[in-house]
């Protein structure tokens, strides 16, 4: 263990996921500021052609995330490297995409918001300014491994208010 690491077990680190419209970047920043820690918003990592290629209502394949996730996973390594503490939104759909994230902080956890496809439906639909279209959400649905017993974090119903979730996410911390 290098002197960065040392004790690192401490810092709170976060992937708040889900799908598109659940509520990832609400909790998530809510979450950091309760922690202290960074907020790094998953959407901003996105490459341009992802981001045009999801506008267009197309679904991005698992070769489309292999940077998007990359680049994640070295934002949660250098909050390892540097000693802190981060959160971090990203849909994390399946449990390969959290493994190369946890590959990053061995003690990170994640919070995965759960909820009907009608309420995350209803949610998008009232979304501005997002490149995200609400007929990718089946296809979300249909790629996403809920977390497993065996990873570390939380599900939670998002019929819950953002500080009642981010309440739970810290009871369970």
């Amino acid at each position: 263990m290098n002197e960065a690491t040392k004790g690192d077990d401490a810092q709170p680190r976060w992937v708040v996921m889900g799908v598109s419209g659940c509520g990832k970047s609400s909790v998530g920043i809510t979450l950091a500021e309760a922690l202290g820690v960074r907020f790094v918003e998953g959407d901003q990592y996105h490459s341009p052609e992802n981001v045009a290629k999801m506008a267009a209502g197309t679904p991005l394949t698992d070769g489309d995330r292999v940077q998007w996730l990359a680049s994640l996973q070295a934002e949660i390594r250098a909050s390892v490297d540097g000693g802190v503490g981060v959160v971090v939104s990203c849909s994390a759909l399946k449990r390969r995409y959290r493994d190369l994230l946890r590959a990053g902080a061995p003690n990170l956890r994640f919070a995965h918001l759960v909820g009907s496809k009608d309420l995350i439906a209803a949610r998008m639909a009232t979304r501005t300014g997002h490149y995200m279209p609400l007929s990718l959400l089946d296809s979300q649905l249909a790629a996403l491994e809920p977390l497993a017993d065996d990873e570390a974090g939380v599900r939670l119903d998002i019929r819950e208010a953002v500080p009642a979730l981010v309440e739970q996410i810290l009871g369970g911390n």
